[in-house]
């Protein structure tokens, strides 16, 4: 976790009333950078804490509006700048919330970072994506935890899974990209995992072989780095439902100047989704961001403590408790 509410302060204290988008013009001729080898160059620090005031999915009154009016985006920049100060006022009267946990920005333009389907939300479910979704146990729809599977795969910090890795959450928003010869990789602050893109060519493993983030290979077209994902290990929730063996993703990173690359990503799931959807919004770059320990569950308790302190293990304790009480 970080505390930046004191850079986040000094921020909404420098930007104007609407602050313009989270883009960059790149300067007359510039050009994108290359590696050593040729490759384009997208290292770099390129996390997402400015894009946690933008919904993933776009509120339905917006429709297929895709961006907000001036008086729309003023009124979420107000709400923004009072959760960035949020820690400040808990501080003042002792309070250790989620002002000192969450990691708040300025928001997009973009009424959500789903742009299609046109109205910025998720597909409708198939049956089977409706199914997995009723059968899914997480600690935001359950609240009986006797055993590891009442829980999700994210509540035990295992993996966020994909897409949503690639996008904010409440805190560790950190991404940062690595380059070598045939590789690109992308670690991730959010548990600590890291994306392997394989550019050399590579087979794709056969489907038995998979993993919580998939199987990369990525290609150059141009200075767009474009990265084919496979191999899912299905029943990680991927937003509406957990996702099935089928999932795949293709994703599009394009430098659009010295500090912004614009991030696309579409995702198909035949067995879980009607229809694909896509991502799209800029990354900036933040070469002074620094990732932090993710210590999610410290000492591997947490979890084991929980079993014991609520659901039907803590209830059977508790009635053999009072049946045991002597009689007043």
């Amino acid at each position: 976790m970080r505390l930046r509410l004191f850079a986040a302060a000094l921020l909404v204290a420098a930007v104007p009333a609407i602050p313009a988008p989270a883009q960059e013009q790149a300067p007359p001729g510039w050009q994108v950078p290359r590696t050593a080898w040729g490759d384009p160059d997208l290292s770099g620090m390129w996390p997402l804490d400015y894009l946690a005031a933008t919904p993933r999915v776009r509120p339905e009154h917006f429709g297929t509006r895709a961006t907000l009016t001036d008086e729309e985006y003023e009124a979420a920049v107000k709400v923004a700048r009072q959760q960035m100060e949020l820690g400040d006022k808990q501080d003042k009267v002792g309070i250790l919330g989620m002002g000192h946990w969450a990691e708040r920005g300025l928001p997009l333009r973009q009424a959500s970072l789903i742009v299609e389907p046109a109205n910025g939300r998720y597909p409708a479910l198939t049956e089977e994506g409706k199914r997995l979704a009723a059968a899914e146990k997480t600690s935001w729809n359950n609240d009986t935890f006797d055993w590891m599977d009442d829980f999700g795969i994210f509540d035990r910090c295992i993996t966020r899974g994909m897409p949503s890795s690639m996008l904010p959450g409440a805190y560790n928003h950190g991404i940062e990209v690595r380059q070598a010869p045939g590789l690109v990789a992308i670690r991730l602050e959010m548990i600590h995992e890291t994306r392997m893109v394989y550019l050399d060519g590579r087979p794709t493993p056969p489907p038995e072989v998979t993993d919580h983030l998939g199987f990369s290979r990525g290609h150059w077209e141009g200075d767009t780095l474009v990265i084919e994902t496979t191999n899912f290990t299905p029943g990680v929730s991927t937003g509406p439902a957990p996702n099935s063996a089928e999932m795949s993703m293709t994703e599009r990173l394009t430098p659009t100047g010295p500090n912004t690359i614009r991030y696309e990503a579409w995702i198909r799931d035949p067995v879980v989704l009607t229809e694909p959807y896509k991502l799209d919004f800029p990354w900036q770059r933040d070469d002074g961001y620094q990732f932090f320990e993710y210590a999610c569950h410290e000492g591997n308790y947490s979890i084991r403590d929980y079993i014991n302190a609520t659901g039907s293990r803590f209830a059977a304790r508790r009635a053999a408790a009072i049946a045991a009480a002597p009689a007043e």
